[in-house]
């Protein structure tokens, strides 16, 4: 339970829904519209997105979507239907805005959703007069012309998600809390379980959010654990076990009790089981493996004040693996799969695990502790040990906001993907690129490995050299040559600067790479 003296959220953070009835009121109307002329920027990926509306040329070099000009009949002079660019349009109440969707990619798609309902949901009362009944903002969303509809149902679904997910404003303070937003999309009916998906996928990544967003005085490893059986309680068929720290010390979790030994709020094991009587043979078993450090200090190695507040978030992967299991029960995806989060906080005081310690993990391997700040890996390592040991896998996929090293070779908007095998890391990137999460492949290099040996135990925690690669390496040493991922989101995972349908904050990345990935192997 949180502490009487810290905020907690009321979780979950409300969403936009979407509804194929039209409104019976007085309605928002939102307009979108596509360019009517296509550039050079077709073809290019989600990794060469650039902010909504921007100007000049995309990351990848190609030109942007404001090369070419574009007049929209009753939009303001100079006003260009650019991904997400919205303007009012003069009336009386209830308002109505045009929506730029750019060329029509996925991206634009998610952009222009997003957009869209920010505009209904920030909009001054005033301005949406009788569209507002019973605190709700009711909104029609809809093409300006037909040939500016989605032509597919990948464009149907990106849309919906970034209508939904951009919604989504996570907050602690009673009056933040964004006003409910009801939207109307006449979605054609061969599209329906496509934007269905979408909204589940959605949704997925805004619990990812909250978990991940939650101040960390009211989260401790137990909040954690409890919340997150909370919040999944509406997937039928999805089990949920949570271990405590006397369980985990008769289970041989010396990584966990390590790193969570310095706070006064001890650690959990969190354990989520979907196992569908469905479920396809040669889909195989899935572990996924979630970092849940609740707050990091980084421990006797202590971080700078500068950005440690954002460290309430270094649970990010775990909360993307609550997050993916529960979209996984909801869509009834035919393969067994268990979610595994290691809940600790890295805390300072005289019992906090130390530099030069050994530590004994599950399954006897022992690590010399270097530096207390790289204490993601000793609790994964833990759950990777004994779901190897104990859950019989046919493939395990740990996450983790892990290495700065990463955030600092990739940037922000992509996360590092680190593989067995390169069926297993091509799976993610295509799970990554048909959901909009953009990954990029890394080596686990052979010359780099004899670094990870300690000279007084089995591995050394935090060899020198490349900061990233080196903790996949560590992390390799666990998985007993069985089918593997490790996927970095130091950068992803937090998001400073909004872009497309990801607010400020927590970003719930990777939830929906994760449900995706599952669902491709059947």
């Amino acid at each position: 339970m949180a502490s009487a003296a810290f905020a907690a959220p009321a979780l979950p953070t409300p969403l936009a829904v979407l509804t194929p009835e039209a409104p019976a009121g007085a309605v928002a109307v939102l307009r979108w519209r596509r360019r009517d002329e296509r550039t050079p920027t077709e073809g290019t990926t989600e990794h060469g997105s650039t902010d909504s509306g921007s100007t000049g040329t995309d990351a990848d070099g190609t030109g942007s979507d404001d090369d070419a000009p574009s007049v929209v009949e009753g939009a303001p002079p100079g006003w260009r239907p650019s991904p997400g660019a919205v303007v009012a349009l003069p009336g009386e109440a209830p308002a109505s805005w045009l929506v730029g969707v750019g060329e029509g990619r996925a991206r634009d798609w998610r952009a222009a959703g997003a957009a869209a309902v920010r505009a209904v949901r920030d909009a001054p009362a005033h301005a949406l007069g009788d569209a507002v009944a019973d605190a709700t903002r009711s909104a029609l969303l809809r093409p300006d012309r037909d040939e500016d509809r989605p032509a597919t149902a990948d464009e149907w679904a990106a849309l919906a998600l970034g209508v939904v997910l951009g919604s989504h404003r996570f907050t602690v303070r009673p009056d933040g809390v964004a006003p409910r937003v009801r939207v109307h999309l006449d979605v054609p009916a061969e599209h329906h379980d496509a934007v269905e998906r979408a909204v589940e996928l959605a949704t997925a990544t805004a619990r990812a959010r909250d978990l991940a967003d939650t101040p960390s005085g009211a989260k401790s490893p137990a909040w954690f654990a409890a919340t997150a059986g909370e919040l999944v309680a509406d997937a039928r068929g999805l089990e949920v076990t949570v271990r405590d720290e006397d369980w985990l010390a008769a289970e041989g979790f010396g990584g966990v009790l390590a790193v969570g030994g310095g706070s006064s709020r001890p650690p959990r094991l969190l354990e989520l089981s979907w196992s569908p009587p469905d479920a396809d043979p040669a889909a195989g078993h899935v572990v996924l493996v979630g970092k849940g450090i609740t707050f990091d200090t980084g421990g006797i190695s202590i971080k700078p004040n500068a950005g440690m507040a954002d460290m309430r978030t270094d649970c990010a992967g775990g909360a993307a693996v609550v997050a993916a299991l529960r979209a996984l029960a909801r869509l009834r995806v035919p393969v067994r799969v268990t979610g595994l989060v290691p809940l600790a906080e890295n805390h300072v005081s005289g019992s906090a695990y130390r530099p030069g310690d050994l530590v004994c993990h599950r399954g006897g391997t022992t690590t010399e502790v270097t530096n207390t700040d790289a204490e993601g890996r000793m609790v994964l390592a833990d759950a990777i040990a004994y779901a190897l040991e104990v859950l019989g896998p046919d493939v395990v996929v740990d996450v983790a906001t892990l290495t700065g090293a990463m955030k600092v070779a990739l940037g922000v908007r992509t996360g590092g993907v680190f593989a067995s095998e390169p069926a297993l890391r091509t799976a993610i990137v295509d799970a990554g690129a048909a959901t909009g999460e953009s990954w990029w492949p890394m080596p686990l290099s052979a010359d780099l490995d004899p670094d990870v040996d300690s000279t007084i135990a089995d591995v050394r925690q935090a060899p020198g050299g490349p900061g990233g690669i080196a903790a996949a390496l560590f992390l390799r040493r666990f998985t007993d040559g069985q089918p593997w991922a490790h996927l970095d989101i130091a950068g992803p995972a937090r998001c400073d600067s909004p872009h497309e349908e990801v607010a400020k904050g927590a970003t719930g990345f990777a939830a929906r790479t994760l449900v995706e990935f599952v669902a491709g192997r059947v």
